[in-house]
């Protein structure tokens, strides 16, 4: 059986990559500031005028004392007090560093939303074979035709100085995330009076791209090998779902396959994609918002507006700490605000409007990346009049044991019925493993018809 090779030694590949001009239409002087005044993935390194965003320090890359592997991850700032709270009262003093969809959730939850803002802690941090992955991408990557897809990248975000908003997306799309991942998570979607039903999810995720010894061209279009099994509750138990999502997705669509246990066959899904539902969702999430946003940038128009200061999610520790339990962050309305931790970042905040000949439900989102690790913190969502629809957030933290920045909740906010979704949760389970050895054969429209038949 073939396995993907995890070594983590420079391939002559990315040597080769220093030689080749800046296709991406980066000025050498520009990248020359990478791992200077910027950082590796093109962050303002230094802090900002006031003081109130710390420079980068090569964010938190090892475990803090007292974790041990397997453990919810100990949080290395549980002595940080609260520095303000921003309720709805105090809401135009701070609304300057709030997106539109935010500010919303004030007017929807007057009495119950806040935000507790804390220190800002830039802890995302990778290992250096990324950074010099992410440099080496700022000289040679390049959009196909269209912007449907990226050539001359390997490891990580290709465009660390990104020139227009396509390029920002694909930098959230191809940022590194580890080489593989098994998770058991939980998905919600309380009712309006705060009623759910804990939907149970096991994944495995094998990324080709992440390997050292391989690029955009080596792996085959093959961006990563993505297989669900839904456990729980009975009445969808035993569904699985298969996916080989490819890079360039106009040129080749995404292939998936899903088995219900009741048909007892492996049969070709041909809509896990753009905004059809999500799995198990009620409707509160379309696939292409899992992870905030994946899947193919086709159908919008990107423009990228450039850097701002925002409060964001941040440092989620608290709520992905094993002491609490899911009946303590679910709630009427939205998850429970006392264990949301906020922070005041930078963010780059790319406006995406549906193009012409195209459609999709949310007319218009408005995305915010953290600009320490293109994790896409934050998204506006817009219906076809123009209002603010949906409100998506990842509450994201430094897995030190890897190490990569990702979120351990994402949270999917829906203004117009007064209700949510949420996915992750594993407060009460087990946390996510990272670095399995997978092979692409796992990931096989046989292996699904083997697992569906246990």
């Amino acid at each position: 059986m073939y396995k993907i090779r995890w070594t983590e030694t420079i391939a002559v590949f990315s040597l080769l990559l220093l030689a080749v001009p800046a296709y991406a239409g980066v000025p050498a002087s520009e990248v020359a500031k990478l791992d200077g005044e910027l950082t590796p993935l093109g962050a303002i390194r230094g802090a900002n005028a006031d003081g109130t965003i710390p420079a980068w320090d090569g964010g938190v890359t090892k475990p803090p004392a007292g974790y041990k592997p397997g453990m919810h991850h100990v949080d290395p700032f549980a002595s940080d007090k609260v520095l303000f709270t921003i309720t709805s009262a105090n809401l135009a003093q701070y609304s300057d560093k709030l997106s539109p969809g935010q500010v919303a959730m004030f007017e929807r939850y007057p009495d119950t939303w806040k935000m507790n803002i804390y220190p800002t802690r830039r802890s995302a941090g990778y290992a250096d074979f990324v950074y010099e992955a992410a440099k080496q991408n700022a000289a040679s990557a390049s959009l196909t035709e269209g912007g449907n897809g990226v050539k001359g990248a390997r490891v990580t975000s290709p465009f660390p100085i990104p020139q227009q908003g396509v390029e920002a997306i694909w930098n959230h799309l191809m940022r590194y995330r580890g080489k593989s991942i098994h998770r058991t998570t939980r998905q919600a979607a309380p009712t309006s009076g705060g009623s759910y039903t804990l939907i149970t999810i096991d994944e495995q995720v094998l990324f080709p791209y992440a390997d050292v010894n391989e690029n955009s061209e080596s792996i085959g279009n093959r961006l990563a090998y993505f297989l669900q099994t839904v456990s729980a509750p009975a009445r969808l138990a035993g569904n699985l779902l298969l996916v080989h999502e490819t890079l360039d997705q106009v040129s080749e669509p995404r292939k998936a396959w899903v088995y219900n246990p009741g048909q007892r066959r492996v049969r070709r899904a041909p809509n896990v994609a753009y905004d059809n539902p999500g799995t198990a969702s009620d409707g509160q999430r379309t696939n292409d918002q899992l992870d905030l946003f994946n899947g193919a940038p086709d159908r919008y128009q990107w423009d990228l507006k450039g850097r701002k200061e925002m409060y964001v999610a941040y440092n989620a520790y608290k709520l992905h700490g094993n002491d609490l339990k899911y009946d303590d962050i679910l709630q009427s309305g939205h998850i429970n605000p006392d264990h949301l931790r906020y922070e005041l970042h930078r963010v780059w905040e790319v406006d995406a409007n549906v193009r012409e000949g195209t459609s999709h439900i949310y007319d218009r989102r408005v995305f915010f990346f953290d600009e320490d690790s293109w994790q896409a913190v934050l998204v506006d969502q817009y219906d076809e009049r123009g209002q603010i629809w949906r409100l998506s957030e990842a509450h994201c933290i430094s897995y030190y044991d890897v190490p990569i920045f990702w979120d351990t909740l994402q949270c999917h906010f829906d203004l117009q019925n007064g209700r949510y979704l949420v996915y992750g949760l594993n407060n009460e389970d087990q946390i996510d493993e990272f670095g399995l050895d997978y092979a692409v054969d796992d990931f096989s429209p046989s292996a699904l018809r083997r697992l569906g038949r246990r």
